[in-house]
């Protein structure tokens, strides 16, 4: 599959792995850092706005935004308007993820993730190194999950929400949209949206407006 990543960070090193390992071709990289569009080893890299260049004439490419903050992440999709069909899904190989497991566009599986049964993931994700996502688990879009966390049955992971590394969410808990919870904490109450909770057990520490 041909592709055109968005993004030149930390992130974007770590799915042009996971393309390599499965052997997609990238065909660009676009990232505002850059003035102007230029070829290099036949590799086309600009601003973000040239991604349309390639989107006119490679009818087949898919794009992934390889941005790990999220609210940058939406804001990059809201200012392409782009049809979301046009935002391809990188999993890893070494990913091991269930038949009933439904992954939507954009959305990024790093290696060694476990995503099991009828887990449910939105758009433009990002389910990190090692996290496992455990049975009917929903978790929207721009939502990220970062390495070694564990999400127990049911759980709720609202748009926007960053769970940090190595945490745990207990069953059939709810994180409200855009809210942090930080790393090694153990959530075992619902976190209200906007919030900042960190702990063992989570306590909220910050109520953002």
């Amino acid at each position: 599959m041909k592709i055109a990543v968005i993004g030149q960070g930390g992130h974007s090193k770590v799915v042009k792995d996971i393309l390599m390992a499965n052997h997609d071709e990238i065909i660009g990289y676009f990232d505002d850092k850059f003035h102007e569009a230029f070829t290099n080893n036949e590799i086309l890299y600009g601003p973000i706005h040239s991604v349309y260049n390639i989107i006119e004439t490679n009818k087949d490419v898919k794009i992934i935004i390889a941005i790990g903050n999220n609210r940058t992440r939406k804001l990059v999709t809201e200012r392409l308007e782009l049809p979301v069909e046009r935002y391809g899904v990188a999993v890893h190989p070494s990913a091991i993820i269930s038949p009933s497991t439904q992954i939507g566009f954009g959305t990024v599986i790093m290696p060694n993730a476990v995503l099991n049964a009828d887990a449910s993931i939105e758009h433009h994700a990002i389910i990190n190194t090692g996290a496992v996502i455990e049975h009917d688990n929903h978790i929207a879009s721009f939502a990220h999950i970062s390495p070694q966390v564990t999400l127990t049955g049911g759980v709720e992971i609202c748009e926007g929400a960053h769970i940090g590394a190595g945490a745990t969410i207990i069953p059939n808990i709810r994180v409200g949209e855009w809210s942090i919870i930080g790393a090694g904490a153990t959530v075992v109450k619902h976190i209200p949206a906007h919030s900042t909770a960190m702990g063992t057990p989570a306590r909220i520490k910050k109520l953002r407006i």
